[in-house]
């Protein structure tokens, strides 16, 4: 009788041994699965920003802004490069391509159209991103703003506030300046919009435009402006990446007012810049990242308006004190912009035409 109790006592341990063996084997394996199911794949971005560099409060810092964001919600690693020249981009793009190392390389700025072109032919396996111009190839995504409409509302609040005559260091007399990077469509989109915004709230408004031949060439800036600026120009905007700063030097040197680019540059001079005009590149750049994130990356164009937030301006910093009134008069045009009623002309040469025939 106790040999058989001690041989079922013996089945029993051992039939224990073995159920938690096979327990202990299978939470084991439900783990290791989870792990496996909860660990985020690694992203690497590489970024080539525009010859203006960083450190400008302008495009390349705006975008830059979206990729520290991504970094931040998603973990991703990232390298950016400033190429001191255009012809250094396209040799960073390719070393970029060729490393394998980036699961996405993001270009900044219509002066990297052609080396991109390039480029990603050359590499039709690795994923791009053009942010400020398009490239129509399978393996680019492209993101492009609505300029003329955010300018067309700086325009607007430029007139109006000068026929306020709320703000005392600003004239009477109907003139007002821009002062473009280069001279180019896109360029040329942002100056169509501030012309006809002002010219749309008074016709006798005149805009005078002039161009620096660069986005790094703060001197020339300051010079235009200079000019400008005696010829009765004392409202002058901007859309000439970090040579604008030289806008806003002679602007405190003369005792006149600016209108900054892209992101919000009041703070730059609180005093003397009056708004800014806001292109929203840190959202195309958040964007594009969590696609890649998501791996939901697609080749193709995507346009920011008015209507998808993606452009705007601000007075926000600004020591220059704008009216309630001129605010809502502002937004209004706004709104109408995003509906379509208003449709904002993109070339110079339209601008007449889009007066004569405003709504």
């Amino acid at each position: 009788m106790k040999r058989m109790v001690k041989k079922f006592l013996s089945i029993v341990t051992i039939l224990s041994i073995v159920i938690l063996a096979g327990c202990s084997s299978q939470t084991k394996t439900t783990s290791e699965s989870t792990d496996s199911q909860t660990e985020k794949k690694e992203v690497k971005i590489g970024i080539v920003f525009t010859t203006a560099g960083l450190g400008g409060e302008s495009f390349n810092d705006l975008a830059f802004a979206g990729v520290k964001k991504a970094a931040e919600d998603f973990g991703i690693t990232y390298d950016y490069v400033e190429p001191k020249a255009v012809s250094d981009q396209e040799i960073t793009q390719d070393e970029m391509a060729a490393s394998g190392n980036y699961d996405l390389i993001i270009a900044i700025g219509f002066e990297q159209v052609d080396a991109l072109k390039t480029v990603a032919a050359n590499y039709p396996e690795q994923k791009f991103a053009l942010i400020d111009a398009t490239v129509d190839l399978p393996n680019v995504t492209s993101y492009v703003s609505k300029e003329h409409e955010a300018t067309f509302l700086v325009g607007a609040l430029s007139a109006l506030t000068k026929n306020s005559e709320t703000v005392s260091r600003l004239s009477k007399d109907k003139i007002l300046g821009f002062i473009g990077g280069v001279e180019s469509p896109l360029i040329n989109r942002f100056a169509a919009g501030f012309m006809a915004g002002a010219r749309y709230i008074d016709p006798e408004y005149n805009v005078l435009v002039d161009y620096v031949g660069g986005f790094n060439d703060p001197s020339t800036a300051k010079v235009i402006a200079e000019t400008m600026y005696s010829q009765k120009a004392d409202l002058i905007f901007h859309a000439a990446g970090a040579s604008g700063m030289g806008l806003f030097q002679a602007a405190q040197e003369k005792n006149f007012t600016a209108i900054g680019v892209n992101s919000n540059q009041n703070i730059i001079a609180p005093d003397f810049i009056m708004a800014s005009m806001l292109k929203l590149a840190n959202q195309a750049a958040y964007d594009v990242i969590e696609s890649v994130v998501n791996d939901t990356y697609k080749a193709g164009t995507h346009t920011l308006g008015i209507k998808e937030n993606g452009v705007g301006y601000t007075v926000d910093k600004s020591n220059i004190k704008i009216s309630e009134d001129i605010i809502k008069q502002v937004d209004e045009l706004k709104e109408k912009v995003a509906s379509g009623e208003i449709e904002v002309p993109t070339e110079i040469k339209e601008v007449e035409n889009f007066i004569n025939n405003k709504k």
